[in-house]
């Protein structure tokens, strides 16, 4: 995610491009006012660059998966995607408000070190994230060369794997400067080729077979929902704040989520449309993107854009690789390991090329264990999204930069309220979640025979109702119960901030300032 100059500059400026790139040193620091430039629409470029991937394609999949027909999918593809990438931008306002990255801004919530249990789980899941991408990147590498005839054993995937994950550690050790030159790159060619693929592979889709699937349950649409609302914007919801946090405060805040949430959505949305056609045309390629999700997708290319396949492919992960390892390094900051910004972002790389490793060469259900991961993980994630957005929603004025970092500041040291309730919430949430396709997971759903909804074999053990429900909570219980220790901490405010609103309505007199 962002470093330490604005994003809209490197959009705006030749000059930025023939800066010389250095390491990024900032890591946790608050965006000077001097830096903060920039409108809300150039929001659009970052969010868009992360979500055109080729991924999106097999997420159609991974919908027909649940059981369920076209329109249901669709319906729960584009609910899904739209409303967590709202949360996303509900989330991004606060990162214009306090000019931080988003699992500092968390603080105000949590309390200072309070705020350590979910930025631990923050790290946790993006650490994961990065680890997924770089192994789909692996595996089509490696599905690509064996459909040349150049061999795609185990000396070519761990090569793939060695060229991905150093194009991800260096980027995410390098910082922002390497990173948005990188994404401006990949994501023009990633958007062009993608869209030859689409081209390309548009006879596959038989639209009387795609209408004749049958239609699945009420519980297996929502479960569809949640898997696809955890696969795109709950993955994205802990590091909403990183790229808003460069805009001046003055931005109108409803700006700020209109326009991370339409440059999150446009491309999941466009992909899933076709990649429900094309696995609803043929039960074969449904199947096997279970087990590679990039790689099957080249079953119905020709092989002269094999090698531009596997570029898109690899360009396309790399690209959300390198913000996730570069989000991640900030989350083991805020969790309170004191080592340099770079030093994060590389121990991190180890952890994912570790994992890389495990999933590649010894595991053989890449499906269960990547459903598993993403429920799991959304559970928690979904219970702190709650918390954030309820405080977000209460406060009317910009944080206080100093006290973000001070235990005896306004925010407090630790919250034990919003604490319990994030524990409270990711219980009842495990306990209505199931992933049957991943064993060392079968301890969840506790609590669907308690409350009758037919145990972890019934209609209900799909749905994982879980994540919503944690959700739900976080929020509820939140708006009621933190609305007295806002005010308080508001009310502390100082005099420059006193009549400020934080949405940005309001444009400064000329030469005052914001904390």
């Amino acid at each position: 995610m962002p470093g330490t100059e604005a994003a809209s500059a490197a959009a705006e400026t030749g000059g930025d491009r023939a800066r010389k790139i250095a390491v990024e040193s900032n890591g946790l620091d608050v965006i000077a006012e001097s830096e903060r430039k920039g409108r809300a629409a150039q929001l659009f470029w970052p969010w868009f660059g992360s979500n055109v991937s080729v991924l999106g394609l097999s997420y159609g999949s991974f919908a027909l998966g649940f059981g369920i027909g076209f329109w249901q999918a669709l319906a729960a593809g584009i609910a899904g995607i739209v409303f967590s990438f709202l949360l996303c931008g509900c989330v991004a306002v606060a990162g214009k408000r306090g000019s931080a990255p988003t699992m500092v801004l968390s603080r105000a919530a949590f309390g200072v070190r309070g705020n350590r249990l979910p930025s631990a789980v923050s790290w946790v899941l993006t650490v994961g994230w990065e680890t997924v991408l770089v192994t789909l990147a692996t595996l089509a590498t490696a599905t690509v060369f064996d459909r040349l005839g150049w061999g795609g054993g185990t000396g070519t995937k761990a090569a793939a794997l060695v060229v991905v994950a150093v194009l991800t550690v260096l980027a995410g050790v390098v910082g922002f400067d390497l990173i948005m030159r990188m994404q401006t790159a990949i994501t023009v060619v990633t958007a062009v080729l993608t869209a030859v693929y689409i081209v390309l592979a548009a006879d596959e889709i038989h639209w009387e077979t795609v209408r004749a699937l049958p239609a699945g349950s009420a519980q297996d649409v929502i479960g569809a929902l949640v898997f696809l609302m955890t696969g795109f914007g709950l993955g994205w919801v802990n590091a909403a704040a990183d790229y808003a946090r460069y805009l001046p405060r003055r931005t109108p805040g409803r700006a700020v989520a209109g326009w991370t949430t339409f440059g999150a959505s446009a491309a999941p949305v466009a992909l899933l449309v076709f990649g429900l056609l094309l696995a609803g045309s043929s039960e074969k390629l449904n199947a096997a993107v279970a087990a590679d999700p990039i790689g099957a997708l080249t079953s119905v290319l020709p092989s002269w854009f094999l090698v531009p396949f596997a570029l898109v492919a690899v360009l396309g992960l790399v690209g959300g690789a390198v913000l996730d390892i570069y989000s991640s390094g900030l989350a083991l900051l805020a969790v309170g390991v004191r080592v340099p910004r770079p030093v994060a972002a590389a121990l991190d790389g180890v952890l994912m090329i570790a994992g890389t490793v495990c999933i590649v060469f010894l595991s053989q259900d890449f499906l269960g264990s990547f459903t598993g991961f993403l429920t799991t993980l959304g559970v928690p994630v979904a219970g702190w999204c709650g918390v954030m957005l309820a405080d977000v929603a209460l406060r009317s004025r910009p944080y206080d930069d100093a006290d973000l970092f001070a235990p005896s500041g306004r925010y407090g040291d630790v919250r034990w309220l919003p604490v319990a309730v994030l524990g409270g919430a990711t219980a009842v949430g495990w306990g209505l979640v199931t992933n049957a396709a991943a064993g060392w997971l079968s301890w969840q759903g506790y609590l669907l025979g308690p409350l009758g909804l037919g145990g972890t074999s019934g209609r209900w053990a799909t749905a994982n109702l879980g994540v919503l429900a944690a959700l739900a909570l976080g929020f509820a219980v939140t708006l009621a119960s933190q609305r007295g220790r806002v005010r308080a901490q508001e009310a502390a405010a100082s005099s420059a901030d006193a009549d400020e609103e934080a949405d940005g309505e309001t444009t400064p007199a000329p030469g005052s300032t914001r904390r």
